[in-house]
């Protein structure tokens, strides 16, 4: 028996490869996934609905209040907000520029790691994000960076928005450029490598590869405590 923290964080930038592999991982392990950028696209999502600019912090922490965000359990997690299962309509890229704004907020950030934290201290998990493992759970068992070069990621934005992206790839290109910037700058939980973390480059890995490392690191970190 580990007295390991039996939780793993996967940080790294847009389009690294993040959520696919926490929930696949997190199958494979039988654990709970917390999608942070999904919670984060729910807040950006209410915003939009309610006609608030994300950027404006004042006006988003004054409404943030009025709205309850919880995940469901599953492969993935479901994003309810204020009851409805949101998963569908966050995956837009309306709700993934909202997400980035809405971060930097110091209201939105403490009401969702407060949850984050919440989950993770109730069951094992794998939690993907930006600043899950230098911010949410420093103290996880395992913590990984994943990472690849702009233009495969932004290729991998755009199989997520489906058949009718919206944006070419060179402007998915310089919004990926520019969501990389704003991350790292940012002065509440900014995106860096944990310290101490693995650091996966996932731009010559497939999903089955990179999802079978993460694995091989679990079990030499935690044995068979699952």
């Amino acid at each position: 028996m580990t007295n390991l923290r039996r939780i793993i964080t996967i940080d790294g930038p847009a389009g690294s490869g993040k959520s696919t592999t926490a929930r696949l991982v997190a199958v494979q392990l039988g654990w709970q996934m917390i999608d942070t950028g999904a919670m984060y696209r729910a807040i950006g999502l209410a915003m939009l609905r309610d006609g608030i600019d994300p950027s404006d912090e004042r006006a988003v922490c004054a409404r943030i209040g009025a709205h309850a965000l919880d995940l469901r359990p599953g492969s993935p997690p479901a994003v309810l907000l204020d009851g409805e299962d949101v998963s569908g309509a966050i995956r837009t890229n309306a709700a993934a520029r909202a997400s980035s704004e809405v971060a930097v907020h110091r209201c939105v950030r403490d009401k969702l790691v407060a949850a984050q934290r919440r989950i993770g201290s109730e069951r094992p998990c794998v939690i993907e994000g930006r600043d899950t493992g230098t911010v949410v759970f420093p103290d996880a068992g395992l913590r990984i960076y994943l990472d690849a070069p702009v233009e495969q990621r932004a290729q991998r934005r755009l199989r997520d928005l489906g058949d009718n992206p919206g944006v070419t790839l060179a402007e998915m290109i310089a919004q990926v450029r520019e969501r990389d910037r704003r991350d790292r700058t940012r002065a509440i939980g900014p995106l860096v490598k944990a310290p101490g973390a693995v650091v996966i480059d996932t731009g010559g890995l497939t999903v089955e590869r990179q999802v079978a490392r993460v694995l091989e690191l679990a079990r030499e970190r935690f044995g068979g405590d699952r």
